[in-house]
Order: C-alpha cells, then structure tokens, then sequence
C-alpha cells in the first residue's frame, strides 16, 4: 500500500478529493537538540579533548576563562601542526639545495658524479677545452645557475678526460642526465647558440629538458628574431 505521506501527484489529488488525510507535520527538533548539535560540531572541529572541568559543560555555559583555554588549546594545536609539517619541508629543500657550485671532475669521477648522481638527481654536464671562448661563457653562466638552483648538480670536465678524442668542433657540449639516464644533450656553437648566448637562454633552454625549475616560459632569442623579421616586412610594405 503506497504511504500517503509520500510527497507524490497522485497523494496531491487524493488530498484535493478529500480521500486522504493532509500529510503528517514532521517533528520539530528542538532547541537541546539544536544545541547539541552544534556543540559536536565544534569539538569535532577543534578535535582536542576538553579537560575534566569542560567536559561536561556546553559552550555557552563556558565563561571567557575557559573558551580562551579551549581557544588556546586549539590554536597551539594547528600551530604545532604547521610548525612540523614546515620543518619536513624545509628539511626535504635541504637534502635537495645539496649542490650550488659547479664542480670539476675527471674521466675516472664521471660514474659515480654523473650516471650514479642519485634518486631524482638532475645533472648537467659541460663538456669544454681551455681557450675556446664559448667555453668560457657557458662556464660563466652555468656558475651563476648553479647558484640559483642548488638542487640541480652542475659539473664540467675537459673533454678528452671523458671522451677519449672527442672533437674539439662539437666544443662545448651539454649532456642533462636525470636518475643517470641522458635526457638532452647541446653538441657545438650552433646548438648552443654562439658567442652571444645569455644567461637567460640557457636558463631557458635546460628548464625545457626538465634540469632547473625556471620561470622562463617563452624563448628570450626568438622575440629578438620576431622583432627583426617585423622590421623588414614594413620596410618590404613600404617599398611595394
């Protein structure tokens, strides 16, 4: 038999007909009730045990004393908590931020420095030759990087103590390992741009491969080319 408390059209109509009775009032809940209610949700928010003069006592029977210790109580609570989750914070940057320089190794180093760096380990390898000046200014920049992002382990060596007869043409040379596996690699001055790459391009280009948590989004050197290119498209407009 259908419930004729059910909200349903057909219990509409029997009402409308006078065949059924109007539908029964729910219980109003009373104000203890209310009251309680809200006193749970409080100390379930707060989740600390109140002491044995609060225990029994209802928050609006509580005088200022004792909703300052309850508020105490619970403010040390979540500060403790931040305060710890902080330090596991900071800790876990600090076994990162482990590096900050960069570091010369030899052939016999490249194992252990490079392809057994470590779990999560991001290593850049700069591989160059005394007296070739791009060598020397991709040493510069990688020295103010590794300063900025000492989670990131730089390293550079002469190339043949690494590579026996390795050309001197494909000087310098980036290797980007990551847990030991090579990921991205920059052969010669072309890959690497020439004599006038900044610090910010190659910021740029090893936050592609994934090496330095840059904020660069956007290439520095293509908005010089765009701006070149815009250039001689009106010069060409101008002279058609």
């Amino acid at each position: 038999m259908q419930d004729p408390n059910e909200d349903t059209e057909w219990n509409d109509v029997l009402r409308a007909k006078g065949i059924i009775g109007p539908k029964a009032k729910e219980a109003a809940i009373t104000e203890d009730q209310i009251q309680k209610l809200m006193d749970d949700a409080i100390q379930r928010r707060t989740d600390l045990p109140l002491n044995e003069g609060q225990r029994d006592k209802k928050i609006d029977d509580m005088d200022l004393d004792e909703l300052d210790e309850l508020e105490d109580s619970e403010d040390e609570a979540v500060l403790e908590q931040y305060r710890q989750r902080r330090i596991a914070e900071m800790r876990a940057t600090a076994e990162k931020a482990r590096f900050g320089s960069v570091r010369e190794i030899s052939g016999q180093d490249y194992v252990n420095e490079v392809t057994k760096a470590g779990e999560g380990i991001w290593v850049v390898l700069h591989l160059y030759a005394n007296g070739v000046p791009l060598c020397a200014l991709i040493h510069h920049h990688m020295q103010q990087l590794a300063v900025r992002f000492p989670q990131t382990k730089f390293v550079r060596s002469i190339a043949t103590t690494c590579i026996p007869n390795f050309p001197e043409k494909n000087l310098p040379t980036i290797f980007i390992y990551h847990e030991g596996s090579l990921r991205k690699q920059y052969i010669g001055p072309l890959e690497l741009r020439g004599d006038k790459l900044t610090a910010e391009e190659l910021e740029f280009m090893l936050g592609q491969a994934g090496a330095v948590p840059t904020e660069i989004s956007e290439d520095p050197r293509p908005q010089i080319r765009d701006k070149m290119l815009a250039d001689l498209e009106d010069k060409s407009a101008d002279f058609y």
